[in-house]
Order: C-alpha cells, then structure tokens, then sequence
C-alpha cells in the first residue's frame, strides 16, 4: 500500500521498529548504492544489456539498490514481489536476488541462475549480496547506450519500459516535489509504483515494516 504526506526527508527511508532497524539514504547514498551494485553485474559477474535478473524481495533499500543498480547496468529486470512464489518453474534468469527468508522455499530449489545473492541476510547456495557488493562500493555507474527499440526478454523490463510509466503513475496517484510516498514493506506492487514513480515526481520514499509508526517515522 502507498499513501502520501507532504514532508522534507531524505530521498529513501526504511524503517522497522520490530527489528530495530532505520536507514536513511540521501539521492547521492542511493546512487552510490545502485553503482556499487551495477559495478557488481557488470565487472563481477559479467552481465550486460542481454542480461535478466530475477528479484524475489518486499520493498526495501536494499531492493531499491538492486533494483536501480541492475537498470544502470542495462540489466533486464523480474521482479516478483512476494506474488508469484508458487511459480511452477523458475524464470530463466542470469543473475538472482532472493530475500534471505525466501531463500531455501522459493520454488524448494535454488533459483536458475549463474549468480544467486540473497538479501538481508546469508543463505545456502547463494553468496551475500551484502558481502559481494561492499568489493564495489567505490565503483561508478557503467555507460550504457541501448538502441532506441530495446524490448526486455518475455520474463524481464527494461528501465525505459517502466521509465515510460512512472510520470503518468506519479500523476494519478498526486505523487509531487516534497512528498513523502509511504509503502508496506509487505506491499506486492510493483516497483514502478513504490520506487520509480515517486523518484519521477521528486517525491521521497518511506518503507516502513513491521509495526513501525509512519507518523512517527516522520517525526
């Protein structure tokens, strides 16, 4: 779910008062996020424009890194929320980022995919995103320059192809410069809505899990 409030914050904020966990993210501290993560696909694993990368996680700023990280690079992108965990088979993906809790249940296998990282946390079969992407911390977005037609695979989105959503959504949903989005982590829209399209409105991002407060959470 999403709502908004009008309030000056940084640009993401993920809390949870169950878990004891805050993180505030400035525009500049996401970017540098998302870097390290494309740096990650491209010089660590060897992934390009051609590439498609599975995300299994609820909204959070790590999935938002992930997410970014895997557009700057040219990365198509399956992102699955929670929604389709009962999938018969796993998509045929590249590179995968599965919530540590999810790890071992998704599918009861590990997913298809040269590279899989769990996130939030570590998990058999699977290497540590956490771990892997502080290697790449320094790292600069790579250039990317797809041709004006670039289609995702029939399991993947490009960033263009939601890029093209995400001001229309922004406008129906009264998302505005200074706005503060607030979305359940445990919300299963899609990152178009809960990421792409408050960034596309100058808006800031809340994700609050667990029992946390969001009125609080804006104090």
């Amino acid at each position: 779910m999403t709502d908004v409030a009008a309030h000056r914050a940084p640009l993401l904020t993920w809390v949870d008062d169950d878990a004891g966990e805050r993180v505030e993210l400035t525009a500049a501290e996401l970017g540098d996020a998302a870097a390290a993560t494309a740096a990650l696909l491209t010089d660590g694993c060897g992934l390009g424009p051609d590439a498609t990368a599975a995300v299994l996680a609820p909204p959070h700023w790590q999935t938002a890194a992930v997410l970014l990280g895997a557009w700057a690079a040219g990365v198509q992108v399956s992102y699955q929320g929670w929604a389709t965990a009962g999938l018969a088979t796993p998509p045929p993906v590249d590179v995968s980022f599965v919530a540590a809790a999810r790890a071992t249940s998704w599918l009861e296998q590990p997913p298809v995919a040269e590279h899989p990282f769990a996130l939030f946390g570590a998990a058999d079969g699977y290497r540590s995103f956490d771990d892997e992407v502080r290697a790449f911390a320094a790292a600069r977005p790579p250039a990317v320059n797809l041709p004006a037609g670039a289609a995702a695979g029939p399991d993947g989105v490009t960033y263009r192809q939601w890029g093209a959503l995400a001001a229309e959504i922004a406008a129906q949903r009264g998302f505005g410069p200074g706005d503060v989005v607030r979305v359940g982590a445990d919300s299963h829209e899609q990152p178009v809505t809960w990421l792409l399209a408050p960034l596309a409105a100058g808006a800031s991002v809340l994700i609050v899990a667990g029992s946390a407060d969001p009125a609080a959470a804006l104090a």
